[in-house]
């Protein structure tokens, strides 16, 4: 389930390849005074009965990343590594997506800073 700032996935049926899990990843943009806008995201929920939550930043020209640093914490925390958060329903994602780059005000061909990369740790 999708909304402007929240995303819900959940496994309610256990497989042998995939846990029972519930998590929310919640965003906003944030003004930080040296680094600018920065995607502020926090994912909390339970996998496989065992509760985490999770808050990273990443900078505006680097949120796009989103989704590879949520699903990397998802399989900190037991998730599959042959799963991805996204790609369940990827038609949510793209709202996010896009809702993402509304708020960060992010264009198509916009340059990457190099060390952002490397400060966002992708």
């Amino acid at each position: 389930m999708f909304e402007p700032g929240h995303l819900h996935r959940a496994n309610t049926l256990a497989t042998a390849e995939t846990p029972l899990f519930s998590l929310d990843l919640y965003y906003e943009v944030r003004k930080d005074s040296a680094e600018g806008p920065m995607l502020h995201m926090r994912m909390q929920g339970q996998m496989d009965g065992k509760a985490f939550e999770e808050v990273f930043e990443l900078h505006r020209d680097t949120a796009y990343n989103f989704a590879s640093v949520a699903t990397r914490l998802a399989h900190k925390h037991g998730l599959p590594t042959n799963n991805s958060l996204i790609m369940r329903s990827h038609a949510e994602y793209d709202l996010m997506f896009e809702d993402i780059r509304r708020k960060l005000d992010v264009h198509s061909g916009e340059p990457v800073n190099l060390d952002h990369l490397e400060k966002d740790g992708l």
